[in-house]
Parts: C-alpha cells; structure tokens; sequence
C-alpha cells in the first residue's frame, strides 16, 4: 500500500501466497478497507467503522488492551471515542502507510495518522499498528496497538 491510499508492493519487494494476482487484490481490498475506516471517522459513523472490526478484536492504548467480543461493546467504545474526537473539534482524519506487510490470509499494516480541525491544524498526530485478517473476501482488523 502506498501512501496514497494506494495498493503498492510489500516493504520486502516479495509477493506472499498465491501470487502477484492475489497479492494485488489483498492490497486494494486492504486499502479499500482503511478508505471506509477513515470515512468512518470523518463521517462520525460508529457503524461504518465497526464494520471494519474481526469480533473479537484487541485494542491496545494507553498501554491497556481490551478485547471486545461484543459488537455492542465495541460500537459503545468508538461511539466514546467519536465524541471525544468532536470535542477536540476534529472534522478530518488523513493516514500515511509507513509500513505493510502481507502474507496469505494476515497482514500488519503501520499508519500514521493526522486528525485535523476545520482550519486544517492538526489536532491529534499518533502512530497505529493494524493486525488484519481474511474472512472471506473481506479484510478485517483483528488488533490494534496505539503508540
């Protein structure tokens, strides 16, 4: 993935698995899924973003982990989170891929993130680390870690 939201090769240059065909899919699903995990934050939809979630899935912050099993308390922790994030007066969130890896039906992905108020200044500036997974078709994040 590339730092425009871009599929792009793995940072080791090589394709795992099933080939290049599959590897390219990977990266635009995988893109295709953080795309609808930033319109989540910017749209302040708590579902959007929940369905971007493995059940169970870790959380790790504040160097704390919590596991959600329930949709119902995952949804209640990002709808905590969005209020927050609207208290701070964020409107926009932007990510760069500073790191991605896949192989097979995993990948850990590193992004950066700028959460930005109306004038465009950057209200929170933090790095994540995703562990994703392949259910299906679909890509979902089954960990993260917050630095």
């Amino acid at each position: 993935m590339s730092d425009d939201h871009q599929p792009a090769a793995n940072s080791n240059g090589h394709a795992n698995g099933g080939g290049a065909e599959d590897e390219l899919a990977a990266e635009t699903a995988i893109a295709q899924l953080f795309d609808d995990y930033k319109a989540g934050f910017d749209d302040y939809e708590a579902d959007r973003i929940c369905d971007c979630f493995a059940l169970p899935v870790t959380i790790w912050q504040f160097e704390e982990g919590h596991v959600f099993s329930e949709e119902e308390d995952l949804m209640d922790n990002i709808e905590t989170l969005l209020s927050a994030l609207e208290k701070e007066g964020v409107v926009q969130s932007e990510f760069q891929v500073s790191s991605s890896h896949i192989n097979g039906n995993s990948a850990m992905i590193t992004l950066d993130w700028t959460q930005e108020d109306a004038d465009g200044e950057a209200v929170l500036e933090f790095t994540c680390h995703y562990h994703l997974i392949q259910d299906g078709v679909d890509w979902v994040i089954a960990m993260i870690i917050n630095e």
